[in-house]
């Protein structure tokens, strides 16, 4: 059965030591959430980044960890995303990793995504269990 689960989160990004900071065009930040609403969660991760010298381009990939409770289930899973900005054009797609659900959250999968309007970070989470 299809579910869905939305409230909102709030982020930190520290910036990492690259492996080669040649030509400054390269990111790695720490990733830590607090998750609210129907997940309430922490999350740690990281995520690489990589600017262009065209305004507005860029892409990133992350990997998190997220640990906590969703729809009465507590757990763990991962959540992989893969962005890019195209021109000012935003393009995200975060979904679970298949089979990184521990203990009740095991067999989850889904897809999430977010919203950042006033400051405010929001997030809708479409989601299953296949266990």
């Amino acid at each position: 059965m299809d579910m869905h689960a939305s409230g909102t989160f709030e982020v930190e990004l520290k910036g990492l030591e690259l492996h080669d900071p040649a030509d400054g065009t390269l990111g790695r930040r720490a990733i830590d959430k607090r998750f609210s609403g129907d997940l309430v969660a922490t999350s740690v991760g990281e995520m690489l980044s990589a600017g262009t010298a065209v305004a507005g381009s860029a892409g990133y990939v992350a990997i998190e960890r997220v640990s906590g409770i969703l729809a009465g289930r507590s757990g763990s899973f991962t959540l992989q995303h893969s962005g890019t900005m195209n021109r000012g054009v935003p393009q995200l797609h975060v979904s679970v990793v298949p089979d990184s659900g521990t203990g009740e959250l095991a067999g989850l999968s889904g897809t999430l995504a977010t919203r950042i309007a006033d400051g405010r970070h929001d997030y809708d989470f479409d989601y299953r269990f296949d266990t």
